[in-house]
């Protein structure tokens, strides 16, 4: 008997409130990246009542990004830069990063979703990059227009070896950036204005944050990777969703 083929992995994505537009929704950069990399998206609008359960039905996670967390979550102080800030969002996404993290469920933060998965595990952000890094580097151009910039990828890192790289070039859209690293997390990648531009979790099979847009990148295969490298843990995931442990020579997790 042939064995029974595996089914591509369910991977759920955060989506912005309904207010004020009256919608639900995610751009949709973030699916298509699933798609390519061989997963099936799942939009997760941040109203479920029930989290476990919601986490046992998907096999991978990708935290989007959006408007910025809510400083008094994280003992920040307010800044008039501060914008976007959604309490129910904040709240099923801090929710829903300790269990998926509790779980190891299989985790990708974009942007925001760096932010809050920071935030969820205790550490705190900075509330705008330019009054502490300067603007040699732009981390954003404006509100309306992201920006591109280099990092440099920690050689000895999960994310240096699934991406192939040591430095590259992303694109950037934001203005607040991670302060202190809580435990369990290590940082990976900088930019050359030594802002934080990734980070790894040290004990979790599959955790990855990043401070830029893989999503914007479409057409390169290097930034299409992260998203395969989630796909294949989740795929892992659904094969033992008790936990799990990778064990490959491609992209090193172990």
């Amino acid at each position: 008997m042939n064995p029974k083929p595996m089914t591509p992995p369910i991977i759920g994505i955060t989506t912005f409130n309904y207010k004020p537009t009256g919608n639900f929704y995610s751009p949709a950069g973030y699916t298509q990246a699933v798609q390519s990399a061989g997963g099936i998206p799942v939009l997760l609008p941040p109203v479920q009542s029930d989290l476990a359960v919601l986490l046992n039905r998907i096999d991978g996670l990708i935290f989007t990004g959006g408007g910025d967390v809510d400083p008094e979550l994280y003992n920040g102080s307010p800044h008039p830069t501060i914008y976007g800030i959604d309490p129910e969002r904040d709240r099923a996404e801090l929710g829903l990063a300790k269990l998926a993290l509790a779980k190891q469920k299989p985790i990708l933060g974009i942007c925001r979703g760096l932010e809050v998965l920071m935030v969820a595990s205790g550490g705190d952000l900075v509330p705008h990059l330019p009054e502490e890094f300067g603007e040699d580097i732009l981390h954003r151009e404006d509100m309306l227009k992201p920006s591109q910039h280099k990092v440099q990828i920690y050689p000895d890192s999960r994310l240096s070896r699934i991406m192939g790289e040591e430095e590259l070039t992303v694109v950037s859209w934001h203005h607040q950036g991670v302060r202190t690293i809580p435990p369990g997390w290590q940082i990976v990648a900088k930019a050359t204005d030594g802002l934080i531009e990734a980070l790894e979790h040290e004990q979790h099979p599959f955790a990855i944050a990043l401070q830029w847009h893989p999503e914007l990148s479409p057409s390169d295969s290097r930034h299409l990777s992260i998203f395969q490298a989630l796909i294949q843990a989740a795929s892992q995931n659904e094969l033992n969703p008790n936990g799990f442990h990778l064990q490959t020579t491609g992209w090193g997790c172990g």
